[in-house]
């Protein structure tokens, strides 16, 4: 039976999850530009007496963890999310950075992924620390930058050696699902190379984009070489995300006289447990040498990760996760749900489709603290960014189950 503060749920408000999210829905906080939202929020933690770290990723590039210090006695709990959103798309007729409430609907750009959770994880903490708690162990809460790039954050976090003795993150995989397995993901970029002139002697030249045409078409039907999981069945799956082709190493676009001399394709490929990076670029290069076999003028080169010069660009490969279902801190999460809802968790284990990309639990994984993918769900709409959205009775659900949960693990004595 869990043993918990259950005073500290009636301090979980829906207003405050709306006022919350609002407020960070208002920082353009795009990776690479978290800076001014990590500020805000150590400011706003520091007021209400969490210690503050401001953690230097790259020169400017700033990440925070504000702590809730517990007596020393007791386990620690991270509760983590990203900072940094998804690209802006088309589509766009409100302002993206003023969120709106419809029903139980909150909308803006960024809500989703993940600042939904951001706020759900927020509240929790919040509502432990107004209750006066006396918590025996340290509740770290861990706004990291750059998880849409591999998870620069998570990584320089743990290369650093910060440990806590389990984590959450608070991704949005629907409030009655524990997440606790996911793919894995690299990016690399494919060039095509060819030989450039004027397009009025054409005799000698190469057309870098007409060759990358080529290897677009193949691609998206090329096969891979891995071990399925049944539990994950869409994957392994590519996507090209983006084209560029023109003339000389900037890839010049307004030489449109002269024949294009470089083409540069991204992949992405999201991968399942079992399969490697290495077997991967092994597969692509033998699709492209059966292409190359029917064209001798085909020349390609693979790069992984894709070049520096592309801002934002994911050189972090980020490894599948698959932790054990039957993991304390998943019966920990098991148990504050019931609590919460008087029934056990919907599902365990992959939750799809969500668990066919990564998120920060590869890097928590890999340096051995036990973690798990818990948040509200959101709703990607095909009508348009402004149909997409977090439900805010998810967001209250999951605030709840986040404290019961950090009550739980701080409250459990070292050994």
């Amino acid at each position: 039976m869990l043993t918990a503060d259950r005073s500290s749920l009636d301090l979980i408000r829906r207003e405050d999850l709306i006022e919350i999210g609002s407020k960070l829905v208002s920082f353009p906080s795009f990776k690479g530009e978290e800076t001014p939202l990590t500020c805000h929020l150590a400011e706003w933690l520091g007021d209400r007496g969490y210690m503050i770290e401001l953690d230097e990723v790259e020169s400017g590039r700033l990440q925070l963890l504000a702590t809730l210090k517990g007596s020393g006695r007791g386990k620690s709990l991270m509760l983590n999310g990203h900072l940094d959103i998804n690209s802006l798309p088309r589509g766009w007729h409100r302002d993206p950075w003023t969120a709106w409430v419809d029903g139980d609907h909150l909308h803006g750009h960024g809500i989703q992924n993940m600042k939904g959770g951001l706020a759900s994880l927020i509240v929790a903490a919040e509502a432990l620390r107004r209750s006066g708690a006396a918590l025996k162990g340290d509740l770290v809460l861990a706004f990291v930058v750059g998880e849409t790039q591999g998870g620069e954050g998570m990584h320089h976090l743990m290369e650093r050696g910060f440990r806590t003795d389990a984590a959450l993150i608070t991704e949005p995989f629907g409030s009655g699902n524990l997440a606790t397995v996911h793919g894995g993901i690299v990016h690399f970029a494919i060039h095509t190379l060819g030989r450039t002139g004027h397009m009025s002697r054409l005799e000698g030249t190469v057309h870098a984009i007409q060759k990358m045409a080529k290897v677009i078409e193949a691609l998206p039907n090329m096969s891979f070489a891995f071990t399925p999981r049944p539990d994950l069945p869409g994957l392994p799956r590519l996507n090209i995300g983006s084209v560029i082709g023109g003339r000389g190493e900037t890839y010049i676009l307004h030489d449109a006289p002269y024949i294009p001399d470089l083409c540069t394709i991204i992949v992405d490929v999201h991968f399942p447990p079992g399969q490697t990076v290495e077997s991967i670029v092994r597969d692509v290069r033998a699709c492209l040498d059966r292409l190359k076999e029917t064209d001798p003028q085909l020349v390609y080169e693979i790069e992984v990760p894709p070049p520096a010069f592309f801002k934002g660009r994911r050189r972090l490969v980020m490894p599948p996760v698959d932790v054990p279902a039957d993991s304390a801190i998943v019966r920990s999460v098991a148990r504050s749900y019931e609590t919460v809802t008087g029934h056990p968790p919907k599902r365990i284990g992959a939750i799809l489709p969500t668990s066919y990309s990564a998120c920060d639990t590869s890097w928590l994984w890999q340096a051995g603290i036990p973690c798990l993918n818990y948040g509200p769900a959101a709703v990607y709409d095909a009508a348009g960014p402004e149909q997409t959205y977090v439900a805010i009775g998810e967001m209250e659900e999951c605030a709840k189950v986040l404290a019961l949960t950090a009550f739980d693990i701080c409250m459990q004595e070292r050994s």
